[in-house]
């Protein structure tokens, strides 16, 4: 059995971030049976305080055998089961940064503790049925989470909204299984099955499938979030749009052609999706072998983008350079922003604008009086939406994992409707019924295999 699953014992990790001369609070979490234990040997809390669960004690920790105070702290008591792990769970608040956290984790681990797996506690929570798989998962994506709506999505999951449906699909294909194996061990006693009946019902259940599945594009783009590349010829303005859209002087603005030598990124957030946006270097043919790193870089990035933002200058009209790069990315997901509009004549803006060759969205901007954003962010919901990537229920959105399963049971069940067409025999019914049960119960954790949960908590958090 893998380390993960060496769930006995007591544990211990930090559990809140540990940077250098920043965070005021740092905890350390103790779980297991001789967490109260090994609180009790490194806290002192001063006067009559009551050492009961839920209550937070004032005091401080001390070595335990040369009693040389380590730090002023608070404790917080949760005995089991009313913890996150079930089982009795100490934290000791400390003062942040790196040494008070770190000292008194050591202290836990002289005292009888080991340090905690990845994803250690919330496994405990899991096997002691605190919690569900797609549970589980919401806490991961919580912590994770990009924006307001990422984090609306995660809270979802952990409130149960996911896995309320999927445990009502698991039970009315147990209720199908159990109408089919009644006809197979009594068939003289009761009536045959209605074909058609079970085929409806089954049509229900893939239907409900169906929705579920169509939310798995939406929760990537609020996981992982959307990378636009701003691409373009030197001086079109591409660093001024940058620095528009993000409200700040992320990036360096000249007349010169070739400022930018580099990739520069900035996060922000477009309509609840969070977006990294990459400001890359101009593309053109040059000498300058440093310029010329820079243009090469531009290229992978369009390349690996999610969506280009072909930038060309209104003042100069569509050049050749426009034309070249335009054929390079035009493969990609594009839109056109015609920057520095507010350099051209009012007359001639129309005329301008019909002359681009380019079919795809475009929008005009004037990036240095900060005008045009409005335009370009909804130009990139509509792009996000044309993609039908926009989830059905914002509440909910599934995971890649999640996905897979609910694909499998989808395939079992049409395997089961193609079973009834041909009339084959009720044995051959369950088998891909029982394969759709099992898919779904991969989903909440009522069926589920060491490498899978291997593959969920090894991507927490030690302290998590």
């Amino acid at each position: 059995m893998s380390e993960l699953f060496a769930t006995t014992g007591t544990i211990a990790a930090i559990a809140t971030a540990v940077v250098p001369q920043q965070g005021s609070v740092g905890i350390v979490r103790v779980s297991g049976s001789q967490a109260m234990a090994i609180a009790q040997s490194l806290f002192h809390a001063p006067g009559r305080q009551v050492w009961e669960s839920h209550r937070i004690l004032y005091g401080y920790i001390r070595h335990p055998q040369t009693q040389q105070i380590v730090d002023e702290a608070l404790l917080l008591i949760m005995k089991a089961p009313r913890s996150y792990t079930r089982e009795d769970v100490v934290e000791f608040h400390c003062h942040g940064g790196i040494m008070a956290v770190q000292q008194v984790l050591q202290l836990c681990l002289e005292s009888g503790a080991r340090l905690a797996q990845p994803g250690e506690f919330t496994l405990r929570a899991f096997l002691n049925g605190r919690l569900d798989l797609t549970q589980a998962e919401g806490i991961a994506d919580l912590v994770g989470a990009k924006s307001p709506q990422a984090a609306q999505s995660a809270l979802a999951g952990l409130q149960g909204k996911l896995a309320h449906p999927i445990r009502q699909l698991r039970a009315n294909c147990l209720d199908i299984l159990a109408e089919i194996e009644a006809r197979i061990d009594f068939e003289e006693d009761l009536p045959p099955l209605d074909d058609k009946a079970i085929i409806s019902a089954i049509d229900k259940i893939a239907a409900e499938i169906t929705r579920l599945l169509e939310t798995k594009d939406q929760g990537e783009l609020l996981r992982t979030g959307l990378k636009v590349a701003i691409v373009g010829r030197p001086n079109v303005g591409k660093s001024s749009l940058l620095n528009a859209w993000s409200r700040s002087d992320r990036a360096i603005v000249t007349d010169l052609p070739g400022t930018t030598r580099d990739v520069v990124e900035s996060q922000l957030v477009v309509g609840g999706i969070p977006v990294q946006v990459l400001d890359t270097a101009g593309i053109r043919e040059t000498t300058d072998q440093v310029e010329k790193i820079g243009v090469e870089r531009s290229r992978r990035a369009a390349n690996a983008a999610d969506l280009v933002l072909l930038t060309i200058d209104a003042s100069a009209g569509w050049t050749e350079g426009d034309e070249e790069i335009y054929q390079q990315v035009q493969h990609r997901p594009l839109i056109i922003v015609i920057n520095k509009i507010d350099l051209v004549e009012e007359s001639d803006r129309k005329i301008f604008q019909s002359k681009i060759q380019n079919p795809k969205s475009k929008i005009v901007t004037a990036a240095a009086q900060n005008q045009g954003i409005d335009a370009l962010e909804t130009a990139i919901l509509e792009i996000v939406q044309s993609g039908k990537v926009q989830a059905v229920d914002m509440d909910l959105a599934i995971n890649q994992r999640q996905a897979a399963a609910l694909t499998q049971a989808k395939i079992s069940l049409e395997e089961v409707q193609a079973t009834i067409v041909q009339q084959l025999p009720l044995d051959f019914w369950t088998i891909d019924l029982r394969g759709a049960i099992q898919a779904l119960g991969e989903i909440t954790g009522e069926e589920v295999t060491e490498s899978v949960l291997e593959r969920i908590f090894s991507k927490f958090c030690i302290g998590k």
